[in-house]
């Protein structure tokens, strides 16, 4: 053999090995995650739940990969986020919201779908029972609005004492305050209150709402924690303490930003549980069979500064029952 054709040889193994060597590799099982939320306001579900992932054994990179997709707040675009999370067929996807497996289950009856919702999955076609499915979608039933409107406005009207009238603050638009919307005017005649609603469907609505709640002199306000309002909590509970409203909000997420109180489960912890769903999927379980699983853990968080900066003595046999108290 010349010089000539060993070194052109030798070169052309050089750049096969490497292709060789990718070829080899094994396909990662992709998981994707469809948010309503921001990337930002999000992060928190997501460290979460990636933690929990590496918790049972699995690396990123290593052993599985992510694909996410975040709707910023805005329900019409879960449709278009699902299906770029179905076309990369991954082994399941985590919904985190209603809406958001809906929009999957929509395109697909075999990708396996863990979701976590406050609406009943039964009553909305995700599922046929909690301890058999049936289907693709199984997950965290997260206890709704229905139940727990009153508790919270029952907690709002405790610290507000005197209060009388308030306002609910909802989006018409989004199903998952569907149940609020149903609960809130019973909740609140059984406390009591007269309540009204603010059917709010943009954030650019979100001051004139609470510029009309101040001037009818409401005492109180009960925000949704539908995405809309979520994405946008830091700009609610601001809202709040410009207009001295004292306001009770779905998640602790809000308390942490300013908002006077909040009474719901932890999301955090409901993305662990989705984790370890997941797991189950990876090590060969049917979705279908995977029994729903409800959250049975539900916070009471308050924030004393707010309570101050709004005049109110938040009552000892409150504190008594809260879980956190932000300083």
């Amino acid at each position: 053999m010349i010089r000539r054709e060993f070194i052109t040889l030798l070169g052309g193994a050089a750049v096969a090995w490497p292709l060789a060597a990718r070829a080899q590799q094994p396909i990662l099982p992709i998981i994707g995650i469809l948010s309503p939320l921001s990337a930002t306001t999000a992060a928190q579900n997501i460290q979460a739940f990636r933690l929990e992932m590496r918790n049972l054994g699995y690396s990123e990179g290593h052993d599985i990969t992510f694909e996410l997709r975040f709707a910023d707040g805005a329900v019409a675009r879960l449709p278009e986020l699902a299906a770029e999370l179905v076309a990369f067929k991954p082994a399941a996807i985590v919904a985190g919201s209603a809406p958001a497996a809906l929009a999957v289950q929509n395109l697909t009856r075999t990708i396996p779908v863990v979701m976590n919702t406050n609406q009943d999955p039964m009553a909305i076609g995700l599922a046929m029972g909690m301890a058999h499915p049936g289907g693709n979608v199984t997950g965290v039933w997260i206890e709704g609005d229905e139940a727990l409107i009153g508790k919270r406005l029952e907690l709002l009207k405790e610290a507000v004492p005197g209060a009388s009238q308030v306002a609910v603050m909802l989006n018409p638009d989004d199903p998952t305050d569907a149940d609020a919307f149903k609960a809130y005017p019973a909740a609140a005649s059984a406390l009591g209150l007269s309540a009204r609603l603010f059917a709010v469907r943009a954030a650019t609505e979100f001051e004139g709402a609470f510029a009309a709640a101040s001037r009818a002199n409401l005492q109180g306000m009960h925000v949704s924690h539908a995405a809309l309002f979520t994405n946008a909590r830091t700009t609610i509970t601001a809202l709040a303490a410009l207009f001295r409203i004292p306001a009770v909000y779905g998640f602790r997420e809000f308390v942490v930003e300013g908002g006077l109180m909040s009474y719901a489960s932890s999301l955090p912890d409901v993305y662990r549980q989705q984790a370890r769903m997941v797991d189950k999927i990876l090590k060969g379980a049917n979705s279908a069979e995977i029994p729903i699983e409800r959250t049975t853990k539900f916070e009471l968080v308050i924030n004393q500064k707010t309570a101050k900066a709004l005049g109110l003595q938040i009552p000892d046999r409150l504190l008594a029952l809260t879980d956190e108290v932000i300083e």
